[in-house]
């Protein structure tokens, strides 16, 4: 739909869902993410820390900004693995709109950077890299972006990957926010992804990446930034973090408020769940891949295999017997 100053905009706020647009007088295409009840299940789930838990919705929310634009059946993977606190996050999208995450951490790390006022994302997450993976079934190509962690936070580290990468100009906004409620309290994360995509011509074209070494002598010319992705850019950059998770904002309003000068046009909402794939079946495959030395060194004093899952934290007891080879 195509939003403008004459077009009621509904203020009733949609949860879990993943929104395309497009401002076409600026080339510039992206999406809105808003995560309610599917991510504050897996945060609640799992009781983290609150910096931990900003952090692993930061990163839920990155997630689903990049894995609902997929077109295809596939699963879309965030994974960092640094040394901070916070060392390992995983975030998966399996398209077309189950989400599942997990974030493992170091409490006594946690405890110190919290001491000493430290507990940022970036912080959290030290150095190390952030890996983007694209997994488009057995039959197809699996794809994989790299950016390293060097103390900066995940919008940072997505704003390196799509220079470094797609060289694609690209910004990325994320926020999160925990809110009291009359029986406790509940998570809430949002996004913002805007990217300039021209037509194919030489007068709109993205930037070019920064030069690398030139031959001596010769001169580098940058090109310069696009005035219509200045103008977009400035207008996303005005977005608040409280705008991004407010429940009583829509994303179409949103929307309409940063780019309604321009006309922006709104796509059908993607709708988005906390959904874990593992299954008894799933966990059984897994475990006849171990040797049986392996497995027999999982078994507990009840005489059993127990497995956790790390990311929906579902208990399942498995006899060993049914694994040992049929005679």
């Amino acid at each position: 739909m195509m939003m403008s100053a004459s077009r009621p905009v509904s203020d009733l706020g949609l949860d879990d869902v993943s929104i395309p647009f497009a401002v076409e007088p600026l080339d510039v295409r992206g999406r809105v993410v808003r995560l309610g009840p599917s991510v504050d299940a897996i945060l609640a789930r799992h009781g983290y820390p609150a910096p931990v838990a900003r952090l692993l919705g930061e990163a839920a929310a990155l997630t689903v900004l990049l894995g609902s634009a997929l077109k295809m059946e596939g699963r879309f993977q965030l994974q960092t693995r640094s040394n901070g606190a916070v060392d390992m996050l995983v975030v998966d999208f399996d398209t077309p709109d189950r989400m599942r995450a997990f974030a493992r951490f170091d409490a006594q790390l946690l405890a110190e950077a919290q001491a000493k006022g430290g507990a940022t994302p970036a912080a959290l997450l030290g150095s190390g890299h952030l890996a983007f993976t694209i997994e488009q079934g057995k039959e197809l190509s699996r794809y994989q972006g790299l950016v390293a962690l060097a103390g900066q936070g995940l919008e940072e580290a997505a704003h390196e990957y799509f220079r470094q990468s797609e060289q694609i100009p690209t910004l990325v906004r994320l926020a999160v926010a925990e809110s009291l409620t009359g029986t406790g309290s509940s998570w809430r994360a949002g996004g913002l992804m805007v990217q300039f995509l021209p037509d194919a011509s030489e007068g709109r074209r993205p930037p070019d990446l920064p030069p690398g070494d030139a031959p001596e002598g010769v001169e580098i010319h940058e090109t310069p930034e696009d005035e219509a992705w200045a103008e977009a850019r400035a207008l996303a950059a005005t977005v608040e973090d409280h705008e991004l998770v407010d429940p009583l904002l829509s994303s179409e309003r949103l929307l309409y408020r940063l780019f309604h000068e321009r006309g922006v046009t709104v796509f059908d909402p993607q709708p988005v769940r906390e959904a874990c794939r593992c299954s008894d079946q799933r966990i059984r495959d897994m475990l006849r891949q171990f040797t049986p030395q392996e497995r027999k060194d999982m078994i507990g004093d009840d005489g059993r295999i127990g497995v956790t899952c790390e990311f929906c934290s579902s208990h399942r007891d498995f006899d060993p017997v049914e694994f040992e080879p049929q005679t």
